[in-house]
């Protein structure tokens, strides 16, 4: 069976953790080589995850002819730096949301990628979950009527100042960039749709300066979305899809388990809740193999990059929301 020879720039921990097990795991992927600027520490993980190639530097690993895609996990004010720097090697691109620090950075991106011929991906890899895939099919089938509107709760506690999420100095910190992407991103999936206009209430670490909590309400043609995200509150996340004939409830939308089933919960006045289980999968190693299919069919990638350009302008407007105090056009 084909596989792609994939590289790792970086050895975050969201591609340590969960990543390249779940891609390790895949029919098509193969981890190929992994690069840090600290040669010991990606000789470390690469034995940790028999990853045979290490590089001491991401220059190094794109210039591996071999290398045919790269999986971007660096901090988000580099995402796109160094994700055009795949592509100018004639590199594919899973790259970690958001895509940029703001659309027209994630854009130029996408208009790079076209021009070099290379696919690029933002890794939501909450869309492939099957627990997605049904919610959208149950949207699109009119088992909840017609849809109306969407609401998520998303947070988790991290007031460490050094952590990356939380330096203001370096662009794309804060809740917002973090997972108020998420929502936004859903939102959108289950309309099918962009919002006309948003408006966010936004409070700011009075030490940090990051935004820590995040509430907002996104305006479609058929209805609304809203949400609140923080990074200063008790972990939990649901997300509750509602039609004029029914509600679907996702119990854990984003952090899906990789070794335990989820539950789904649908509702109608008639039947009363009915709770469905996704057995066990892992939405990492499903994000992989639909991108490296996609790589070796010649096809389009599962979400197009324009989607995530469209999702950064809802970002911008709920930021431009913050100062002015009012609705934005988005």
């Amino acid at each position: 069976m084909a596989k792609v020879k994939w590289g790792i720039i970086s050895t975050a921990k969201i591609a340590r953790e969960h990543v390249i097990p779940g891609m390790l795991a895949g029919d098509y992927c193969d981890i190929y080589a992994i690069a840090s600027r600290d040669i010991e520490r990606a000789q470390q993980v690469a034995q940790q995850l028999s990853i045979p190639n290490v590089y001491g530097s991401y220059e190094e690993l794109l210039a591996d002819p071999d290398v045919q895609a790269v999986y971007n996990p660096l901090p988000n004010h580099l995402h796109v730096s160094w994700s055009i720097k795949a592509a100018e090697a004639g590199k594919h691109i899973l790259c970690e949301k958001p895509l940029g620090v703001d659309a027209e950075e994630a854009q130029k991106l996408v208009d790079i990628c076209q021009e070099k011929g290379v696919l690029l991906m933002e890794a939501f890899m909450y869309r492939m979950h099957p627990q997605w895939v049904m919610a959208k099919e149950y949207v699109i089938s009119g088992k909840l009527g017609e849809l109306r509107a969407v609401h998520v709760f998303f947070s988790y506690m991290n007031r460490d100042p050094q952590n990356i999420r939380n330096r203001q100095d370096l662009a794309g910190s804060g809740g917002l960039m973090d997972i108020g992407c998420y929502p936004i991103s859903l939102a959108r999936f289950l309309f099918d749709d962009e919002p006309t206009k948003a408006v966010a209430l936004i409070n700011r670490d009075p030490d940090m300066k990051i935004d820590v909590l995040d509430s907002a309400i996104l305006q479609f043609e058929k209805g609304h979305a809203t949400f609140t995200c923080s990074t200063q509150l008790m972990p939990y996340q649901r997300v509750n899809i509602l039609g004029t004939e029914g509600r679907f409830e996702i119990e854990i939308p984003f952090n899906a388990p990789e070794n335990n089933p989820t539950n789904v919960y649908y509702e109608t006045p008639d039947a009363g809740i009915e709770t469905r289980t996704i057995a066990t999968c892992h939405q990492y190693r499903i994000e992989g193999d639909l991108f490296s299919k996609a790589i070796l069919d010649g096809t389009s990638v599962p979400t197009p990059p324009e989607d995530a350009v469209a999702n950064m302008n809802v970002i911008d407007a709920l930021l431009r929301s913050e100062q002015s105090g009012t609705w934005e056009v988005v």
